[in-house]
């Protein structure tokens, strides 16, 4: 590897920083095959180029997006392929916006149910609680 080269590369630490990815995920991520292996020194070290970085930098924000690891190396791959087609990315997105609504409504229920069991509760010094009577049925929510 020439001077020119190895100026513009970064260990894990620097790479970790530019990218908002830690180095442990990193790692994780090398693991996973969702990056290159990257070019190590003689004594062992990792060096991660600006392609390397602003890889990260697409996985940190696909994960801030709430896509999985699987969804984020499906669009690495589109990412990477110029002769993608548009609507297998948008088919992604679609179906990462369908998991989400599912969630969400998931979670309201939650919230309801919650609410619900807080009313019924006095709060005050009764051992009588509505709350952990219903943690502790075995038939869920009433």
């Amino acid at each position: 590897m020439d001077e020119a080269s190895m100026t513009s590369l970064c260990n894990i630490g620097e790479a970790a920083a530019r990218s908002g990815v830690s180095a442990k995920m990193i790692r994780h991520y090398e693991s996973l095959g969702m990056l290159p292996k990257v070019a190590r020194t003689e004594a062992g070290y990792r060096l991660y180029s600006e392609r390397e970085v602003h890889t990260l930098r697409f996985i940190r924000r696909a994960r801030d997006l709430g896509f999985s690891i699987v969804e984020i190396s499906e669009l690495l791959k589109l990412w990477q392929n110029r002769r993608r087609a548009s609507g297998d990315v948008k088919r992604i997105a679609l179906a990462h916006i369908a998991d989400l609504e599912r969630r969400l409504a998931e979670m309201q229920a939650m919230k309801q149910t919650l609410a619900q069991l807080i009313s019924c509760c006095h709060g005050d010094e009764r051992p009588d609680c509505p709350i952990l009577e219903e943690l502790g049925s075995a038939q869920g929510p009433r």
